[in-house]
């Protein structure tokens, strides 16, 4: 019977919305526990906040003042201790799990399963590559599995759970190669961009920085987030963290309303999981249509601020 640990990200003492979706795809293995592992130097809040996930067993906290910055050469071997006794240990595909899964899957001797997007069996996963154009299935020996999981493939966890905290003692040596600078991030009143149910994209056909305007418009109309294709972003209109797409955030939000976007394989791989997209575009050609729910042929000048007008 499967025992899986998973890694809880956080920030500023808010968990990120990637941990209870780990626990969805936890839960497809139909395991005997579920656990959620809270490393910080204040646990208390953020463990809370885990225990309230449904399908939670336990919320392991380990408080060290080494764990204030989420520094994976820290973190790691504290993943790798806790980790014993179970026979998966999972963490999301994002910045944060994919610079400290493989470390913990290092320490452990043990194969890694990267970018799982779906559950066949508990050794057995699917996953996508060559830029989303191809799936793959593999199989990992028996034995332990670290995996980092496609958020994009998982919808979150329900809360409601009640599941119990217990603080862990580990006697583990940390590295001191390692440490903290600082950390710069943009700031935005706007939804963040991987968690929003509502994203408003624009592309390179919006023509300049300025004429971005429109998009954050009818963002905020939304209460939406705000990305853009690559092509955009090389352009200089809007910084690379906006970018969607397979090089860029892979989002999976219930509503995506691409805006002069044509459509690239790279694009299409970062929504293709969104519940419903709209795309917008003067070229009734564009690959965007191929996967848009619905779609509206036109200039996008003179669309948006229709669209946005319709909306009161």
């Amino acid at each position: 019977m499967s025992k899986i640990l998973i890694v809880a990200e956080h920030l500023n003492g808010q968990l990120n919305a990637s941990t209870a979706k780990c626990v969805t795809a936890a839960g497809k293995l139909s395991p005997e526990a579920i656990d959620i592992l809270v490393l910080a130097a204040d646990a208390a809040g953020i463990a809370a906040q885990a225990a309230q996930i449904a399908g939670v067993s336990r919320v392991l906290t380990v408080e060290r003042a080494e764990n204030a910055q989420s520094l994976s050469a820290v973190l790691a071997p504290q993943v790798a201790k806790a980790a014993a006794g179970y026979s998966h240990v999972f963490g999301p595909s994002t910045t944060f799990g994919k610079d400290l899964m493989p470390r913990v899957a290092a320490l452990l001797g043990v194969p890694q399963v990267s970018d799982l997007m779906e559950v066949v069996d508990a050794q057995t996963f699917k996953r996508p590559v060559y830029a989303g154009n191809a799936i793959v299935t593999v199989s990992a020996p028996a034995g332990a599995i670290v995996a980092t999981v496609r958020t994009a493939s998982f919808p979150a966890a329900a809360e409601g759970g009640g599941a119990s905290v217990e603080a862990l003692s580990l006697d583990v040596a940390l590295p001191t190669h390692t440490r903290f600078v600082e950390l710069k991030a943009g700031k935005s009143d706007r939804p963040d961009l991987q968690t929003a149910s509502r994203v408003v994209s624009g592309g390179r056909a919006l023509g300049s920085a300025d004429s971005f305007r429109i998009i954050y418009s009818l963002a905020d109309k939304l209460g939406a987030g705000v990305g853009a294709s690559r092509a955009a972003v090389d352009a200089g209109y809007v910084p690379n963290d906006m970018q969607v797409g397979q090089t860029g955030k892979i989002i999976a939000p219930e509503l995506y309303i691409a805006i002069g976007i044509s459509g690239a394989i790279q694009h299409l791989t970062g929504i293709k999981d969104a519940g419903t997209i709209v795309a917008i575009n003067k070229d009734a050609e564009a690959p965007i249509f191929e996967i848009a729910d619905f779609g509206l042929v036109g200039d996008l000048f003179t669309l948006v601020p229709e669209l946005e007008a319709a909306l009161g």
